[in-house]
């Protein structure tokens, strides 16, 4: 990332000189690894399995930016209960049609539309925060 995009590599070091700490995944040592904190080279096919490493901490130990995760992206979302994954039907999305050769998105669908109260679990449901400004690395001005 230093090398290759200078300008947003400014951003981390920024939030590394306010105690950020930079973790670098790359088989390469370059330029980023020798300014991250820890710089980790992972072997090829293994980053499927360090990545899920890296959620599951995340999650288990609470270490998310719950409100971000909560207000902007489709976590809170329900899946519909007709909705199957591509282990389940042997590589194939849910909604698949084999006669018409085409998939059919609404079993993609969520339970209830996003954003709404009722999609959302009561444990992730925010009250409602002051406009505030937030820091490249998640921390408030």
């Amino acid at each position: 990332m230093a090398e290759n995009h200078p300008v947003g590599f400014q951003w981390v070091m920024e939030a590394r000189e306010r105690g950020a700490k930079v973790i670098h995944v790359d088989p390469r040592f370059n330029r980023t690894s020798a300014m991250a904190d820890i710089w980790v080279p992972l072997r090829a096919g293994s980053d499927i399995i360090f990545l899920g490493a890296m959620v599951n901490y995340v999650l288990t130990n609470n270490k998310e930016f719950r409100e971000y995760v909560v207000r902007y992206t489709n976590a809170p979302s329900i899946l519909r209960e007709d909705f199957k994954d591509t282990e389940d039907l042997d590589g194939l999305f849910s909604g698949w049609d084999p006669e018409q050769k085409k998939y059919d998105p609404e079993t993609w669908r969520t339970e209830a539309p996003l954003r709404k109260k009722s999609a959302v679990p009561q444990d992730l449901q925010t009250t409602a925060v002051a406009t505030e400004e937030i820091e490249a690395d998640g921390r408030k001005k």
